[in-house]
């Protein structure tokens, strides 16, 4: 495993430990988080989801973080308040390892960014 593999797995598990702190529940693995920034980014953490809206709350926070480096772009809510996003930049064609890596670095990135004031340990 190389350095920056080790380096990234050290600040997810830091990261997760944060939230652990906050939330007082752990999250699984990489789509507990994205649920987790789904729910934020919707702005309805006070009800129940459905299956499909579930996946829809795991597609908004996918967009949301790969926005970070120009991937998606917000076109705007619709009606009942979702985001909908835009591909604008090709997604580069990476194995599952790989498109892990990514998100779990993208996510570490938006926490950085949106709540600094809540995860100030991070490395």
């Amino acid at each position: 495993m190389y350095k920056r593999d080790l380096d990234l797995e050290r600040q997810w598990n830091a990261l997760l430990i944060q939230i652990s702190r906050v939330l007082e529940k752990r999250p699984k693995d990489l789509n507990g988080v994205l649920f987790l920034i789904g729910v934020q980014e919707l702005g309805q953490s006070n009800r129940n989801f459905s299956k499909e809206e579930k996946q829809d709350l795991l597609h908004i926070a996918i967009c949301k973080v790969l926005s970070l480096s120009g991937y998606y772009q917000l076109e705007g809510l619709d009606e009942q308040g979702w985001p909908h996003w835009k591909l604008v930049k090709k997604l580069p064609h990476f194995d599952l390892l790989e498109q892990e890596k990514l998100l779990k670095t993208h996510v570490l990135e938006y926490f950085e960014k949106e709540f600094q004031w809540i995860f100030p340990l991070l490395p």
